[in-house]
């Protein structure tokens, strides 16, 4: 897949955003923390990598939160609206980006369901999607 540009913002338009790079994975995740973080039942995270993440308005507003034991995940948001925004992965060249975030529809579609363990038994999942009970294979 050739690079793209993507360009996304929050529910209030304080915070606008671009990424240039490779889409290289789309997964909605169903683990806890996600389904937590979005109120769903669960996140559509797209993976952009290599990718370089541009702030093009309201830097500013954007508030980040660590869950202190967990390894990977970080939240990232708006502090008016508090919707999802990108975030570069520590430790390495990706970029996440919450799919909803985006301005206009993602490059790719998604490839697969992850943490399925942890589906709420209420959440989608009547589709052709592969899922795994955790990470997919690379």
């Amino acid at each position: 897949m050739p690079e793209s540009i993507l360009k996304g913002s929050c529910l209030c338009g304080a915070v606008a955003y671009e990424v240039s790079g490779e889409a290289r994975r789309f997964f909605h995740c169903h683990c806890s923390r996600c389904r937590k973080s979005s109120g769903t039942g669960h996140a559509s995270n797209l993976f952009i990598e290599p990718g370089a993440l541009r702030w093009l308005k309201g830097e500013e507003q954007i508030r980040t939160f660590k869950v202190p034991e967990a390894k990977r995940f970080t939240n990232t948001f708006c502090a008016i609206c508090g919707s999802r925004l990108p975030r570069l992965i520590q430790g390495s060249t990706a970029v996440m980006i919450p799919a909803g975030s985006l301005d206009a529809e993602s490059p790719i579609e998604p490839q697969a369901r992850i943490f399925s363990d942890s589906r709420a038994r209420w959440s989608c999942s009547d589709d052709e999607l592969p899922a795994y009970p955790d990470y997919p294979p690379p």
